[in-house]
């Protein structure tokens, strides 16, 4: 049998301490099958987050990065493991909604020696404002952040004018749920409605309309978006990687765009606010 480190591919320097006490190792150092995948994710992740890290810390800067539903901090202790430890300079916020899970990310952090992580108990909405997180971040990071978090997190990244944003999002049931509600009258108004009439075509349209309102959103308020795959989708369903560079320049056209889909599928009313249409440019 291949040694661990070898069926896992890990990079140079990675500890094995980490992955033991993220279970994706046994204590004999055999995989976790279980843990497989999500560490295949993670990993693939790094590879987009990496370049951003290094380019965001020339000059002796010392790089800031939010991590969004944190979940059980996979990807900021491997982040950590990774970068970080070895920059010597930098820290990572991890915001998480579950207590339980955010005294165990502040004990394995103790346990590790990784002084520069910090993890708080709340949601993303309320982390925008809370007095403990510094008034800028250069990266915000959320991994399948489900349903509106995702939004939240933009909203995160736009209040602390974070130069990158990468996203993976999950469950966008909001505007399928807008769909659902007036499907009736724009199946008499469009035969366009056909596209989400039936159930699980709602659910897919849903999902599909949110992430370009979400992409739109991020062009028109001065970044640069790009749009791939995290992994193969034989590994997850929710594998959209949305990456955002800021460049400062704010497309007209993707705001404009972004209004004139709204108001086509009827979602102006409920959403133009959540997508910054109310706010003065």
């Amino acid at each position: 049998m291949k040694p661990a480190a070898e069926q896992l591919d890990l990079r140079p320097g990675q500890s094995l301490e980490l992955l033991k006490a993220l279970h994706i190792l046994t204590r004999d150092g055999r995989i976790n099958q279980d843990s497989r995948r999500k560490l295949k994710q993670v990993y693939h992740l790094y590879q987009f987050i990496e370049p951003l890290l290094q380019d965001l810390s020339t000059g002796g800067h010392a790089p800031l990065l939010a991590d969004h539903g944190a979940g059980k901090s996979y990807l900021g202790f491997i982040l950590y493991d990774l970068f970080f430890k070895q920059l010597g300079r930098g820290s990572i916020y991890g915001i998480e909604t579950r207590a339980p899970l955010v005294e165990a990310s502040q004990k394995l952090a103790a346990d590790l020696g990784f002084e520069r992580m910090r993890f708080l108990n709340m949601s993303v909405a309320e982390s925008a404002r809370a007095h403990a997180m510094p008034e800028r971040f250069d990266i915000v990071t959320a991994l399948h952040a489900c349903d509106t978090a995702t939004d939240d997190a933009i909203a995160f990244g736009l209040e602390k004018h974070a130069r990158a944003m990468v996203l993976v999002p999950c469950c966008q049931a909001e505007v399928a749920a807008c769909l659902r509600q007036n499907k009736a009258l724009s199946l008499s108004r469009t035969p366009l409605a056909e596209l989400w009439r039936h159930p699980i075509h709602t659910r897919e349209m849903g999902s599909q309309i949110t992430n370009v309102l979400r992409c739109l959103h991020l062009e028109a308020s001065g970044y640069q978006v790009t749009v791939t795959e995290l992994v193969g989708w034989e590994h997850s369903m929710k594998n959209e990687l949305i990456v955002a560079r800021h460049t400062g320049q704010k497309k007209r056209s993707a705001r404009e765009r972004l209004a004139a889909i709204l108001a086509e599928f009827g979602l102006d009313g409920a959403l133009s606010a959540r997508f910054g249409l109310l706010q003065k440019e």
